[in-house]
């Protein structure tokens, strides 16, 4: 019996790829990602679906290799019935905050995410810069950011093709700074006229995560991205960045690839030669292909 993917996460210091055994029995356990480490893994047998909520898939139902879901249309439906982001839940007791992410020049996102997560969502983005703006509660949080959206014309969804596509040519950090400052100001200046009474304004304070992702200098260098696994597929290197689900794979043949972890989830992996480079379909990055979630 192997080990299922169950995704790549993002804790204090750094991704993470959670793990747990075919089927669903026993504890899971996780692998730490480091920049400048090589890898390489197989894949086994079909993609079976990664289940809902923490939970395992009750019929392990085989899921199409292309899609960054990876569930089945039941734990599909489950896992977006307790999902925040899609407004079905409106009297979560906890405490929310309202934040500024921003992915690349002109291209930010207003969002929320739960306040006890602190800045993990930020990282699951891929958010190279982001500020909090305010906190409060889950109906008020909602509200302030519809609010921003039509002030300051901001989206809350980007596509996760159109982050990539631009972290090859990232301005310096005192220029991505100074966007996500100067769409802050714009913010601010709405408290008062529609800005929710529950939630509280939080200074401007912005948080970047270039280092933290090892984006500099390599963002340029990635060609490719692997569109899905395969029955027997390799993929190998040695890992130099990672922002989001995206891993930054430097291979001997094909340069800098970038692996949606989504895309491994509910797979079974073993380890394989860190040299043997990749027998995965690939396309050149922004070649499209590849289903997008919400974010």
């Amino acid at each position: 019996m192997g080990w299922q993917c169950t995704g790549l996460g993002w804790p204090d210091d750094g991704p993470v790829l959670g793990w747990r055994r075919s089927g669903g029995a026993g504890r899971g356990r996780e692998s730490v990602l480091a920049y400048g480490k090589e890898l390489g893994f197989r894949a086994e047998g079909e993609r079976r679906c990664s289940g809902a909520r923490g939970n395992p898939c009750p019929v392990t139902a085989v899921v199409s290799a292309r899609s960054t879901g990876g569930r089945c249309p039941e734990c599909a439906r489950l896992d977006r019935a307790h999902s925040v982001a899609a407004d079905t839940i409106a009297d979560d007791p906890r405490t929310y905050r309202v934040y500024l992410a921003w992915f690349g020049p002109g291209m930010v996102k207003v969002g929320i995410t739960r306040e006890s997560r602190d800045a993990a969502r930020l990282r699951e983005q891929g958010a190279v810069v982001f500020t909090w703006l305010g906190r409060g509660p889950l109906m008020a949080a909602r509200r302030t950011e519809e609010l921003l959206r039509a002030a300051l014309g901001v989206p809350d969804r980007i596509p996760y093709a159109r982050k990539r596509a631009v972290r090859g040519e990232l301005p310096d950090a005192a220029e991505r700074v100074a966007e996500v400052e100067e769409l802050y100001g714009r913010a601010a200046e709405l408290e008062g006229s529609g800005w929710p009474e529950a939630l509280e304004r939080l200074p401007f304070e912005a948080v970047d995560h270039a280092g933290v992702f090892g984006l500099d200098g390599v963002g340029a260098a990635a060609a490719r991205v692997v569109t899905g696994l395969v029955d027997g597929g390799v993929v190998a290197g040695r890992l130099v960045a990672a922002a989001g689900p995206d891993l930054y794979l430097a291979t001997s043949a094909d340069g800098v690839v970038v692996l949606d972890a989504r895309l491994i989830t509910g797979w079974v992996l073993v380890g394989a030669d860190a040299r043997a480079g990749l027998s995965v379909p690939v396309v050149a990055v922004g070649g499209g292909g590849v289903q997008d979630g919400l974010f």
